[in-house]
């Protein structure tokens, strides 16, 4: 179930911002002499910062620069990151206040769930326990993995490393609304099994992938001696393990097309899946994790088991069970002694993401029990951080936000009435959830340790996917949340048709109750105005107002918006992150579309608002009209810096363009702009061609 998460759960969640965590173990940086770094509290954020602007920069020419040239030159990127933004400023002072919380729950919890997510932190903390273990904690797996006789083993194997463990192998195993009747949540398979971030890494011939190919080998070398191997064992293994996961790489399915609904859904009975893939045992699986018993699931991807099913007819018993212990280790290899830790942290931080130091363990630790536990941490955190008045102040946004959008749909000049009042229906239908959630999860059944943070690691595993699994055959439970309180994001959800922003981004940089309405809705707004905007993008638009995968277009409609995609996708595909790397305008298309109708409908809003208030949009606070100062508060969200490596992996990977062009490959498209700071057609940030699709 964990292995697929960053792939196929995107289909059902849309998120704001990616901040890359795309293996296929969540692999997090190790600790070493950072680990002691005392926690500090950082600085005050604030909305539109004078400070950040390069004034020597033509905003009309490049808006970026002007916006956040200062801030980029005043902000390199920390060791401890390899990318540095506003989202990452805002997320680690949550973490540092998320931490304090937890400080005080490890040392002298006052409730029963403190004590529990104290225990689990504290467990967290203790990397001197860990290096006296060693790989004891992993032995149990491989004894498991050893004992296998018969191929047809792997099956019963596969189940409990799913289930029980924070380990994935082969494919993903989870429940999901049913896109033809989204009040049905059904069992699903997708394809899975990978470490590296994407297929391509496996298939692309380049001296780039090459040479992440071969330190990719070189790491699964070292951890193969750690466990002891020979080098000469280690080095066969590694080829192996990298033969297997190629194969499974050849049948997965592109990420671009990962987005498409359509192509994602084939319901099969269990007996056309037994067809599907012969040479593994499901019904040894099914009986594994216990899962509740259906006649027919959705088979995501038919070709990826086609080509497991080959894997497994041609890779030797030895070969798939060194596959096996290698995601053992690999789903805990952060967590174990330190020659694994940095081992770890020296390949997926260091060289797939350009990280140069190891995360100091306090941060890493708050992150994993937010991860495990934050709806019992996030109860405490919101009494603290969110006071009632914001989530207030932010319904009233939102409120302002639909109305606009609303008036935009009736504006299109290229969509027909029947397609508007169906657009209109699905907006009716939105519903949105702001801070955190009405019922909190019960962790009653979650046990933790406090002595052994690997099993406080798979007790989570368990947890989470018997939590996921009671929901078959259940009703849809339309309240849940899919991020944790504090988190710095937002999302939408296309099979809820809603639109969740929880209490972690509720804050300066995005909200800032001192500033003025022009700053707020360039900020929070256009924040707003991009998830409701997914609702009616490449992918949400297939999805009508009760969330069910259902054409809701007229012909020449579905003609008409495809073209204006079209011209997005071909802008996007022009843009170049660092030289020579171009942005994949397919993969970013919904995010594009998103961020282009967001800044329209927040603008609309701030006019309406102002209107409301008396106010113009001309009038001026420290020299800025209120145009100007919209457009630099949305701009200033963006503000950030990258590693090389993280902005090579991020154009295979991520459906979000960079900073740079989440601004400027905006603004060019608003003629609002230009008006603003007085550009005039032909300047790059007001060129002939605009694209506009909502």
């Amino acid at each position: 179930m964990r292995v697929v998460q960053s792939a196929w759960r995107h289909a059902a969640i849309v998120l704001l911002f990616s901040p890359i965590a795309v293996f296929a173990q969540q692999n997090v940086a190790s600790p070493d002499t950072a680990s002691s770094q005392t926690p500090t509290e950082p600085k005050a954020l604030h909305s539109f910062d004078l400070s950040a602007i390069d004034k020597s920069a033509d905003p009309c020419t490049d808006f970026y620069q002007y916006a956040c040239g200062n801030w980029r030159k005043n902000n390199p990127i920390p060791g401890d990151q390899p990318r540095w933004g506003r989202f990452n400023e805002l997320s680690e002072r949550n973490r540092y206040l998320l931490y304090v919380d937890l400080k005080k729950a490890a040392d002298s919890p006052a409730t029963p769930l403190q004590h529990k997510y104290g225990d689990f932190f504290a467990a967290c903390m203790n990397s001197d326990l860990a290096d006296q273990l060693g790989d004891k904690p992993i032995l149990p797996l491989f004894a498991r993995i050893d004992a296998i006789k018969d191929k047809k083993e792997i099956g019963a194997v596969d189940a409990y490393l799913d289930s029980k463990t924070p380990t994935g192998v082969f494919f993903g195993f989870g429940v999901e609304q049913d896109q033809k009747d989204s009040t049905k949540q059904i069992e699903a398979v997708y394809q899975g099994g990978l470490t590296l971030p994407d297929r391509d890494y496996y298939l692309e011939d380049n001296p780039h992938m090459k040479e992440i190919r071969e330190k990719y080998v070189d790491y699964i070398v070292t951890v193969f001696k750690l466990t002891g191997e020979s080098e000469d064992e280690a080095k066969k293994e590694a080829g192996q393990v990298l033969e297997i996961e190629t194969g499974l790489a050849k049948g997965a399915m592109p990420r671009v097309d990962l987005r498409d609904p359509d192509k994602t859904y084939h319901i099969k009975t269990l007996a056309e899946l037994d067809q599907l893939e012969p040479n593994f045992d499901w019904a040894a699986y099914f009986k594994g994790v216990d899962a509740p018993k259906v006649s027919d699931l959705n088979v995501g991807m038919p070709d990826f088991f086609k080509a497991e099913n080959q894997v497994i007819a041609d890779e030797s018993l030895d070969a798939l069970k060194a596959y096996l212990k290698f995601h053992a280790i690999g789903g805990v290899a952060s967590w174990l002694s330190k020659p694994y830790a940095d081992a770890n942290f020296d390949f997926f931080q260091k060289t797939l993401q350009g990280q140069a130091e190891q995360t100091a363990r306090w941060k890493r630790c708050t992150t994993a029990t937010d991860r495990a536990l934050g709806e019992a941490v996030g109860q405490d955190w919101v009494k603290e951080n969110f006071p009632p008045q914001a989530k207030q102040n932010m319904e009233q946004l939102v409120t302002a936000l639909k109305k606009a959008l609303a008036d935009d749909i009736q504006a299109l000049p290229w969509m027909t009435d029947d397609t508007k009042k169906q657009a209109e229906t699905k907006l009716d239908e939105f519903r949105q959830k702001i801070g955190y959630p009405e019922k909190w999860r019960d962790y009653s059944k979650f046990q933790v340790t406090r002595t052994d943070f690997v099993e406080d690691l798979d007790h989570s595993a368990e947890f989470q996917f018997n939590y996921e699994l009671n929901k078959v055959g259940k009703p849809v439970d339309e309240k849940e949340w899919g991020m944790t309180p504090p988190t710095v994001n937002a999302y939408y959800a296309p099979p809820m048709n809603d639109i969740n922003f929880p209490a972690g981004i509720l804050q300066p940089p995005f909200y800032d109750v001192s500033k003025d309405p022009a700053v707020n809705f360039g900020a929070i707004g256009v924040v707003i105005g991009h998830e409701m905007t997914h609702g009616f993008d490449d992918e949400g638009s297939k999805y009508d107002g009760h969330g069910n995968v259902k054409p809701w277009w007229t012909d020449a409609d579905e003609k008409a918006f495809n073209q204006r995609l079209d011209c997005e996708i071909n802008e996007y595909h022009g843009f170049e992150p660092i030289p020579g790397v171009n942005l994949d305008g397919k993969l970013t298309l919904g995010e594009n579309t998103a961020d282009n109708g967001g800044i329209r409908i927040a603008w609309q809003a701030l006019l309406s608002t102002l209107a409301q208030q008396g106010k113009s949009i001309e009038d001026k606070i420290d020299n800025y009209s209120g145009a100007q100062r919209y457009f630099i508060a949305f701009a200033q969200v963006w503000c950030e810096n990258r590693s090389e490596q993280y902005s090579r992996m991020a154009a295979k990977v991520d459906p979000h363009s960079p900073g740079q062009f989440r601004v400027d490959g905006v603004v060019r498209n608003f003629e609002e702009f230009g008006k603003a700071f007085g550009c005039h057609k032909g300047q790059p940030m007001m060129p002939e061609d605009a694209c506009r699709v909502w």
